[in-house]
């Protein structure tokens, strides 16, 4: 018992200190001097400030009143201007590292080049600590309904006909439908297969794509990569008669989905184009319409197994299938840019750059990230996406580590759309819990601070860790090469474990997460626990839920 007395009084103490200690602070948005003492008070640290409940069901804020007042002013001028609304944009990648873009330090560097990503997001906010889920359906969940995985309860992706989705929960789709938004769906869509969960029914007005993910569309039709499926009759028609659908599909609210063809390892590799070509003619029919729209973007890049069509093949420097598709994603984004500014639209769009998790490291080639892990565990190479935000005239080019979690895309586009702060908690069942922080004024102010003060990292319903500043307090771990020391393992392998106390990293000087610094930094450490600790309070009062979930 004497050995785990340090962290149980630590997370004692910070129950404690996590509210009598926070003390209220002004905005601080550069380095600053306090008279008397040495150091300097940083920008988006918080370790010791008080964050502010503005609703029962949503997450405390940092209160920044002079930027959201400052972001106010520029949204109102804007509508002015524009007699409506923002158009909202969210172009959402697949598996793709936080290191594989140029403006993150990859690009040509990793034998990938983007120089039209880059240069957009030179002119844009870049966020160096902007968080997912671990995996893709978890953080698509997230994005589409404001809370993280143990609330929504789309722990893991369903899986060729698995059941588990959005049905029965409150989406992005239908609040922005219910802002007078036309609302458009394209590419993978991934959060459920069954009617009830499928995008036409949870909000969206259109829909183009596929239902479910790349791989499984191709993997057992290829004997390059599953010889023991594809080169087996009886085992190739089980898989092909299980209850999954298998094409390219489009469809209207309220309406059934139509098949368009069947995807397999020929068509796949033209489904990026198609679903370009079919985002460009939305936006075109969009040009100066009355009502507002909201897109969600999601190709199919780069989820293996990755099969670039003709043009792209061999394009890329690395000559790898994922360097190639990368290649293809600089040029869709282009795409998709030069479109809205031939449409005068730019100026009144704001568009949201991300990866929905880290690299998938079981299955190469794959993309690149300087953090620990990968794709599948709560590292931050899981979790740490590449991100920027990018408004024309209206977010300043800069860069920011405050932090950034997927589930505020939820919050702030509402907040763009009409329903900023805690209006946005009447929108929703009294019963659902709200993870998500209106980051508006973050990214309108000219010198924005991040209205959050942690994250919260899951491992299906259960708090993996927690991140307040710099510091991460980890309670639950992947270890990727705890059973097989060969092959290629990442964040779906290995073994979960509990540290018999508690780990700490400094992602500042340890972004590998390699030294563990709890003991040396305990006061750091209490307010933390306290952070932790009014986090399980919340899961007390609002408790997790399962969709699907492979815990044991």
């Amino acid at each position: 018992m004497k050995r785990i007395m340090p962290i149980v009084f630590c997370v004692a103490l910070g129950a404690t200190l996590g509210v009598v200690s926070s003390i209220a602070a002004p905005t601080i948005t550069e380095p600053t001097r306090v008279q008397g003492m040495p150091g300097y008070n940083q920008p988006n640290q918080y370790l010791t400030r008080r964050a502010v409940k503005v609703a029962d069901n949503m997450e405390p804020v940092i209160d920044n009143t002079e930027q959201n007042r400052e972001a106010r002013q520029k949204l109102e001028a804007l509508q002015q201007k524009t007699g409506k609304r923002p158009n909202v944009v969210i172009f959402l990648l697949d598996d793709v590292g936080y290191s594989d873009f140029g403006f993150n330090g990859g690009g040509g560097a990793v034998g990938n080049d983007t120089p039209d990503v880059d240069r957009i997001a030179g002119q844009s906010l870049i966020l160096s600590s902007a968080y997912s889920q671990p995996s893709c359906s978890p953080t698509r969940a997230t994005i589409m309904t404001g809370q993280n995985m143990a609330h929504h309860g789309i722990q893991v992706p369903p899986m060729y006909g698995q059941p588990g989705g959005l049905e029965g929960l409150t989406t992005l789709a239908q609040l922005m439908s219910r802002q007078g938004y036309t609302t458009q769906a394209v590419g993978k869509w991934h959060m459920g297969d069954n009617v009830g969960s499928q995008p036409q029914n949870v909000g969206f007005d259109d829909f183009r794509g596929f239902l479910s993910v790349s791989d499984m569309y191709t993997e057992w039709r290829d004997p390059e990569y599953n010889p023991e499926i594809a080169l087996s009759p009886d085992r190739y028609n089980a898989i092909r008669n299980l209850p999954f659908n298998k094409s390219d599909v489009h469809a209207v609210k309220g309406g059934k989905i139509e098949n368009l063809y069947e995807i397999n390892t020929e068509t796949i590799k033209d489904l990026d184009q198609k679903w370009l070509a079919y985002t460009v003619d939305f936006l075109n029919h969009q040009k100066q319409a009355e009502k507002p729209f909201f897109l969600y973007y999601a190709p199919r890049a780069c989820h293996f197994d990755n099969y670039p069509n003709d043009y792209y093949r061999g394009r890329s420097a690395s000559r790898t299938t994922y360097g190639d598709c990368m290649v293809e994603v600089n040029d869709l984004f282009k795409k998709m840019i030069d479109t809205l500014e031939a449409n005068n639209e730019l100026d009144n769009t704001v568009i949201f750059f991300a990866s929905d998790n880290g690299p998938e490291q079981e299955v190469p080639p794959h993309g690149q990230t300087m953090f620990r892990g990968g794709k599948g565990s709560t590292w931050e190479g899981g979790v740490r996406s590449p991100f920027f935000v990018y408004w024309k005239g209206m977010i300043p080019a800069r860069k920011s580590d405050g932090l950034f979690d997927f589930a505020d895309l939820f919050n702030t586009s509402l907040s763009l759309a009409g329903q900023p702060g805690a209006a946005l908690a009447k929108q929703v069942p009294a019963t659902t819990y709200i993870d998500g922080i209106d980051q508006t004024s973050f990214l309108l102010a000219d010198k924005g601070v991040s209205n959050r003060r942690s994250i919260f990292y899951f491992w299906n319903d259960e708090i993996a860790a927690v991140r307040v500043d710099e510091f991460k307090f980890v309670i639950k771990v992947q270890l990727a090469d705890s059973v097989t020391q060969a092959g290629y393992n990442g964040g779906f392998s290995g073994t979960i474990a509990q540290p018999w106390t508690a780990l700490m990293f400094n992602l500042y000087t340890n972004p590998k997460e390699d030294e563990t610094v709890s003991i040396r930094h305990i006061p750091a450490a209490i307010p933390i626990a306290g952070e932790l600790q009014r986090y399980r309070e919340v899961l007390k009062k609002y408790p997790p839920r399962t969709q699907i979930s492979l815990k044991q």
